[in-house]
């Protein structure tokens, strides 16, 4: 399975979505140990990086919202709600119709697999044919991604931070991952500067909680904060750091933008 949102419905898919996957174990009844094994390796090594560094929606949704237009800031207790997807539409629903309910409804599996798909429908082989089979539930899919894709022009990663399952299950482990990102709060001038929120892909100000459920351990925060107040280490090591190598962490982190 693939670390990141990837439908594999696509014919050139080489790796199975980890959501998917998630929704046919639950709807044959069985439990997924391999799939579990790369959660807990993922999780517990990087949090919720593979969001920052991997998915291709996470990446698409921030070129749109670089479109000059009024934004908005979304709430952050809607934060939650990807919990409520998870549990629902990934693991109860499909449990108990035996479908995967989730995969039905996903505006990434349509953009990477199901438009192509369609719009590619040769004249001839296994594919011929396909546009006759569309139905409401297509349609419905369409609208939904017109949705997301409208949220995402006037707000920051709307579908990570609101819709994701995958998002849901790493944002799980950041609090307890290898990988953190540590505050000097006697550096820290807080809302007075928020510029790690003004650059946050994900809308949050990391001063409040450095271990934030969203955070996506991009490093942007790190790279313009200017009090050099943040810094990136594994979590063993966030009290025997010198302040030169706090100096020497911060100037290393790349400048994302």
């Amino acid at each position: 399975p693939c670390p990141a949102m990837n439908c594999y419905a696509c014919p050139l898919a080489r790796f199975a979505c980890p959501i998917g996957s998630l929704q046919h174990y639950a709807g044959i009844r069985a439990m997924p140990y391999y799939l579990m094994g790369m959660f807990g390796i993922i999780g517990f090594s990087f949090g919720r990086a593979a969001c920052g560094w991997v998915c291709p929606f996470g990446f698409i949704q921030e070129l749109l919202y670089k479109i000059r237009t009024f934004k908005i800031k979304i709430p952050h207790f809607f934060s939650y709600f990807k919990f409520v997807f998870l549990v629902m539409l990934v693991i109860v629903i499909p449990y108990l119709t035996h479908e995967s309910w989730f995969s039905k409804l996903c505006p990434v599996g349509l953009l990477d697999a199901g438009i192509p798909i369609i719009a590619w429908n040769p004249a001839s082989g296994a594919l011929s044919g396909l546009r006759h089979l569309l139905g409401w539930l297509y349609f419905l899919k369409i609208g939904i991604l017109l949705f997301i894709i409208g949220l995402s022009v006037v707000s920051k990663r709307p579908f990570c931070r609101i819709f994701c399952p995958l998002g849901a299950i790493f944002a799980i482990f950041n609090k307890v991952s290898l990988l953190q990102i540590n505050i000097r709060k006697d550096r820290c001038i807080g809302e007075e500067c928020d510029m790690c929120r003004r650059v946050c892909p994900m809308d949050i100000s990391i001063y409040k909680n450095t271990s934030d459920l969203d955070c996506i351990r991009c490093g942007r925060c790190v790279a313009v904060c200017p009090e050099n107040a943040l810094y990136v280490t594994p979590s063993f090591r966030k009290c025997k750091l010198t302040e030169t190598q706090i100096r020497r962490a911060s100037s290393a982190t790349p400048d994302m933008e």
